[in-house]
């Protein structure tokens, strides 16, 4: 059996650095992400005036409920999305003029939805460039709160910022929610508000969910972070693909993400599956079969099936992916064009792919900065001496030590033979 440790939970990690931020004293985050990404949501903090202490294991965030300790800012937020949606939503909270900026990769990602619902609320926030993206210019006077209606039908990334903001308005949010994508993320965002003292009712209603916010404020604690589990899903496919025996530990029956489900998939394909109470174990069987299956909920991890599908028996196809067209790049068209230059058989449409079994031939992967596309087509690149990447180094968004991590583990099992 190979043991893997995963890198902490990047949304887990970003979530935690906001509750932290608008909390009443001192949280401790222990074993957090340490990524492009999760340094510059910690770096957008310092700059709006928190104190952010970042050791090796563990980072302190000292809170300020009342919104961030300085009245101008300039904050940029690099290519991170929790980081340029989550931290403008907190800065309305406050009292201040806040810049916020992206790189050009984020400033291509939508944030209408978001911006037009703060401005429901009525804050004030200006698009310095095209209407609905970044930069933005926020000008705080504190948030009273209400009810307004959200189509988080592109993003749950939307709701979870409003519903984190909930607590920190003068009369709480009552936020109805029309549609939504990744499903699983928004059930992590209030198990965590939970675990800083905020409960957020929720009830079914003819226009939607409804979800209840009181005011009142967070209360820091000592969080642990678990490990990534969209990154486990690269080495849960390495063990199908190859046949063999790999257990991840911190991710069991309690883990906060979704994401875990993508070994259900590979279940369903051949590979034996088990979940403990604090652990994964995927153990791969020498069959992959075709399978047809909704990635609604768990997109993120779409492009790992979509890498690992040609070598399946029969055809894979993944259904209800509109929203990966979205993300760092268009993730449905970069999988479908990639395996095509691999010589593979593939199909699209307006939300779905399909990919028929083939031979990978060698070819150089088009990352288009993604970094999920680099930690997908690496499963690929098991089987099929010759893959490149134009640019393996963007998997530092979210996991700098990826290439070495998965060397490693190549070696182990070559080294063990079986």
């Amino acid at each position: 059996m190979t043991l893997v440790d995963i890198p902490g939970s990047k949304s887990i990690t970003a979530r935690a650095l906001f509750l932290a931020a608008a909390a009443e004293g001192t949280t401790v985050l222990r074993r957090p992400l340490v990524s492009d990404d999760t340094e510059g949501f910690a770096e957008g903090l310092t700059a709006l005036g928190y104190r952010v202490e970042r050791g090796p294991d563990s980072w302190r965030i000292e809170g300020s409920p009342s919104g961030p300790p300085v009245d101008t800012a300039r904050v940029y937020c690099r290519d991170g999305a929790t980081t340029a949606r989550f931290l403008p939503v907190l800065a309305a909270a406050g009292h201040g003029t806040y810049h916020f900026d992206a790189s050009e990769q984020m400033r291509r990602r939508p944030l209408g939805p978001l911006t037009q619902a703060l401005r429901t609320l009525g804050v004030e926030l200006h698009h310095e460039g095209a209407e609905g993206h970044h930069p933005l210019r926020v000008v705080a006077r504190g948030v009273a709160g209400g009810g307004l209606v959200l189509d988080a039908g592109e993003s749950s990334q939307y709701l979870t910022a409003l519903l984190l903001l909930g607590p920190l308005t003068a009369d709480g949010l009552q936020i109805t929610v029309t549609r939504l994508v990744s499903a699983p993320y928004v059930e992590i965002t209030l198990a965590m508000m939970r675990a800083f003292g905020v409960h957020v009712g929720r009830e079914q209603t003819p226009e939607g969910v409804a979800f209840h916010v009181p005011p009142g404020g967070y209360t820091a604690t000592d969080w642990a972070v678990e490990p990534d589990a969209s990154t486990a899903s690269y080495f849960f496919a390495a063990a199908a693909l190859g046949g063999r025996e790999l257990t991840v530990p911190g991710l069991g029956k309690a883990a906060l993400q979704g994401d875990l489900r993508f070994v259900e998939v590979l279940a369903r394909m051949g590979a034996e599956v088990e979940t403990g109470e604090d652990a994964t174990t995927v153990r791969g069987t020498g069959r992959l079969t075709g399978v047809t299956v909704n990635m609604r909920d768990i997109s993120d991890t779409m492009p790992t099936l979509a890498a690992l599908a040609p070598f399946a028996s029969g055809p894979v196809r993944i259904e209800d992916v509109h929203n990966t067209r979205v993300k760092e790049c268009d993730r449905l068209e970069a999988c479908a064009q990639n395996l095509r230059r691999l010589g593979i058989e593939v199909h699209t449409g307006h939300d779905w792919i399909e990919i028929h079994p083939g031979t990978p031939r060698p070819a150089e992967i088009t990352t288009y900065g993604d970094h999920r596309i680099v930690m997908s087509f690496a499963v690929t690149a098991l089987r099929t001496p010759g893959i490149s990447f134009d640019d393996p180094g963007c998997v530092r968004k979210t996991f700098p030590g990826f290439h070495e991590a998965y060397a490693e583990l190549r070696r182990r099992w070559d080294a063990s033979g079986a």
